[in-house]
């Protein structure tokens, strides 16, 4: 079988895969979860927001919350020793589908090839009020 199969007993265990032990990185804050948490080689981030460095939704709607929080990203990947082109997978969440072609463009100028696969859903509520919150997995 393969490590991937093995993710959800081995983060609740902290076990060791291929690669490397689970480390996790507090959130800044209170909530109960972990900024990302590193398997072996490939980062798991939390959903980031457009939140400044006060913790408050940046002005401007989805393109400027979207721009926002792929800084977030990037900051956290640097963080973790890891840069943008690492990014395999994210995932958007948009509270209205309306926003796509807005953030869809932040996005994709903030992209760099090979672009990481990507799911985009619309949701009724996000965290804050939020417009957009997006989730990545990176991999060395």
């Amino acid at each position: 079988m393969k490590p991937a199969l093995f993710l959800l007993p081995c983060l609740l265990a902290s076990c060791t895969l291929t690669g490397g032990p689970v480390k996790s990185v507090p959130s800044s804050g209170t909530l109960p979860f972990s900024e990302a948490v590193q398997v072996g080689q490939t980062l798991y981030l939390s959903g980031q927001l457009g939140l400044d460095a006060q913790g408050q939704l940046v002005p401007g709607g989805v393109r400027a919350e979207t721009l926002q929080a792929l800084s977030n990203i990037e900051a956290t990947l640097t963080r973790q020793g890891y840069r943008r082109e690492h990014l395999v997978k994210c995932m958007v969440m948009l509270r209205d589908m309306k926003d796509f072609a807005a953030m869809n463009e932040v996005y994709g100028s903030w992209m760099r090839r090979p672009y990481p696969v990507r799911s985009t859903f619309g949701g009724a509520d996000l965290a804050l009020n939020a417009n957009v919150e997006i989730e990545c997995v990176a991999a060395r």
